[in-house]
């Protein structure tokens, strides 16, 4: 019998959360409660939660927000890792703004680890990488849309993507050049712990010039 928890959870009973028991490091901090976060969705399987969910928001260079739901495809000391149509709003957005904000929410812990930073493009060859390890069906999808243009109908975009079937028949699907990963580099990690009452853990750690981090308490 599964031992998940009642979805979502309201008690807020996490552990505590005191610096002294965590890495000096931000990004150490959150990777650690990343990789228990993955462990925990993977064997306790649902169909709409993963646990590499996030909300990522972006905005104009005169400063208009925007905010979507995108996939952590890789957690590194340097940043995290999302792929996307770099002409899309967001793709765009971050091309003329590199300010973004990315937010993990794990209700099976009531937890969430808050980043703020820059984001920037990764190399043609990562991005290449993780495009020929996707499904067929996804790279043909990528090859289809240009993310968040208009389109006049689901036919004509149904119709597209068959003629890039026929195209690739038998062929590996390229990768389109508008397509790529970013990575954000955060310069504040915060992590945030579920406490009964809603006196929840708050630590905010921010990240010197020479790589360091320090860490402030917030109050809830």
């Amino acid at each position: 019998m599964s031992t998940s928890p009642t979805w979502p959870r309201s008690d807020y009973d996490g552990r505590p959360l005191q610096p002294e028991n965590l890495p000096a490091d931000g990004m150490e901090a959150a990777g650690a409660w990343y990789r228990e976060a993955l462990a925990w969705y993977a064997e306790h399987p649902r169909d709409d939660v993963h646990g590499n969910e996030a909300s990522l928001a972006t905005s104009t260079p005169d400063g208009r927000p925007s905010a979507r739901i995108v996939l952590v495809r890789g957690f590194e000391p340097e940043g995290l890792v999302f792929y996307t149509d770099r002409e899309s709003r967001k793709g765009d957005e971050l091309m003329r703004n590199s300010h973004a904000a990315l937010t993990l929410w794990w209700p099976a812990f009531a937890r969430q680890i808050r980043f703020e930073g820059e984001a920037v493009p990764v190399d043609d060859a990562m991005s290449d990488a993780y495009h020929d390890a996707r499904p067929r069906g996804s790279q043909l999808s990528a090859a289809t849309s240009h993310q968040s243009r208009p389109i006049e109908s689901r036919e004509a975009l149904e119709e597209r993507r068959h003629t890039l079937e026929e195209a690739f028949e038998g062929k590996a699907v390229a990768r389109p050049a508008r397509w790529g990963g970013f990575r954000l580099v955060p310069h504040t990690v915060e992590l945030w712990q579920g406490r009964p009452d809603r006196l929840h853990d708050r630590l905010l750690y921010r990240r010197a010039g020479d790589g360091s981090w320090s860490v402030t308490r917030l109050q809830p």
